[in-house]
């Protein structure tokens, strides 16, 4: 039997390299015999550098660029993120094609924001747009500039903050003036109605190219403040007054690089609390599609073929893990190539129904309080994969049936 795990993080608990450890621990214990073939996946969040680096046998640098959270109008901290370096001809062709990068690129960097400036860096008390910024984001692509990448793939899932990529473009050149002339840095939400000008621009960078599966707008009711702001410390009340002023600032943004407002509408400019939409004005990036070029990137396709059985899984599936997140993904392509597919989430909505193939298994007991299961997260998640094989049709049997 040809196993393929393949899991996304379990948010807060697990992340997708330890959740595919947990299952294949359990898979050897009780199925020895069968071959497992491990393939953490990631969505451009959590996880994301590694993965990707390691997939493609690339190295990891530590470097330190400042944290999410500035104090007032003084220096954050500076913390340790890492930085992926990758050889572009170790891509398999598609991913290669996706990035759309000049025949002359060699060194690939890759740079993680929820690494640098996510919301799972922050504990709930400290999550406060008004004060978080994307500066050491921007200080990562600068340093992976600097140390001679010849383009820089950003992943700009899970982050906690709004403030549309400004911190990132003070950090890569840009300035933002008050009336008096005075350089506001980082222009932090908090200091937005003090920006009078935006002068400067971004330094030479390589090209920018930012993995992304969210289609929310910059501005509006499926914007980013309004779907993703409670999250990261916007209060309702507070909506109205960041909403004016964020497209104040873009516009402002525009009218300086001689971009289009159109931007404002389309679909991704709002990822990531709407740096998509700043470094695309500021600093050339463009967007490809998040988990298509993970797929691609790990081969996913070639190694569904070459398995019996898909076993994957995340935090919570619902509907939403069928546009576009991994898990929902895989297990979509699974059952159309006749594959078996089981996933393993901490909760399962309850009213989706899985097409023929496919099983859907929610490992924490319906009564156990969230703090709680994430705490056991891992021995849930082993448990869960023992009771179904106890259950499930075993490898020769399957294979029969295969055939």
């Amino acid at each position: 039997m040809r196993v393929l795990i393949a899991f996304d993080k379990f948010k807060g608990a697990l992340g997708a390299a330890e959740a595919c450890d947990v299952v294949a621990g359990a898979l050897r214990r009780a199925r020895p015999g069968w071959e497992l073939d491990v393939a953490p996946l990631a969505d451009g969040g959590d996880g994301f550098c590694r993965i990707l680096t390691q997939a493609a046998a690339g190295a990891l640098r530590e470097e330190r660029v400042s944290t999410t959270v500035f104090p007032g109008a003084g220096q954050a901290e500076q913390h340790a993120v890492p930085l992926g370096w990758v050889e572009l001809e170790r891509l398999p062709p598609a991913a290669r094609a996706r990035l759309e990068l000049p025949a002359s690129a060699r060194h690939l960097a890759l740079v993680e924001l929820a690494a640098v400036n996510g919301l799972a860096q922050l504990p709930p008390a400290q999550r406060d747009v008004w004060r978080s910024s994307t500066r050491g984001t921007g200080e990562l692509i600068a340093l992976a500039a600097a140390a001679g990448a010849d383009a820089v793939l950003l992943g700009v899932g899970g982050s906690a903050t709004s403030d549309l990529g400004l911190g990132a473009l003070a950090a890569l050149g840009w300035r933002f003036e008050a009336h008096s002339g005075a350089v506001l840095d980082p222009p932090l939400p908090s200091l937005w109605p003090q920006i009078a000008h935006i002068a400067g621009g971004a330094r030479a960078l390589p090209p920018l190219r930012i993995a992304c599966d969210v289609q929310n707008p910059l501005l509006g009711p499926a914007g980013a403040a309004a779907v993703y702001g409670p999250q990261k410390g916007l209060k309702a009340q507070d909506l109205p007054r960041f909403e004016a002023e964020a497209e104040r600032l873009a516009r402002l943004l525009c009218e300086h690089a001689g971009c289009e407002l159109d931007v404002l509408q389309q679909p991704g400019a709002g990822a990531a609390g709407g740096i998509a939409f700043g470094l695309a004005v500021g600093a050339g990036a463009r967007l490809v599609a998040g988990f298509e070029l993970v797929a691609e990137w790990l081969d996913l396709s070639a190694r569904l073929e070459r398995a019996d059985l898909v076993i994957s899984g995340e935090g919570r599936f619902d509907a939403t893990s069928f546009a576009g997140k991994g898990p929902g993904t895989l297990a979509r392509e699974a059952t159309r190539r006749g594959r078996r597919c089981a996933i393993f989430a901490g909760s399962v909505e309850d009213s989706l129904v899985p097409k023929e193939g496919l099983e859907l298994l929610a490992i924490s007991p319906a009564q156990l309080p969230l703090e709680a299961a994430l705490r056991s997260t891992a021995e849930h998640l082993s448990r869960a994969v023992g009771d179904w094989l106890a259950t499930s049709v075993d490898g020769e049997e399957f294979q029969r049936a295969r055939s």
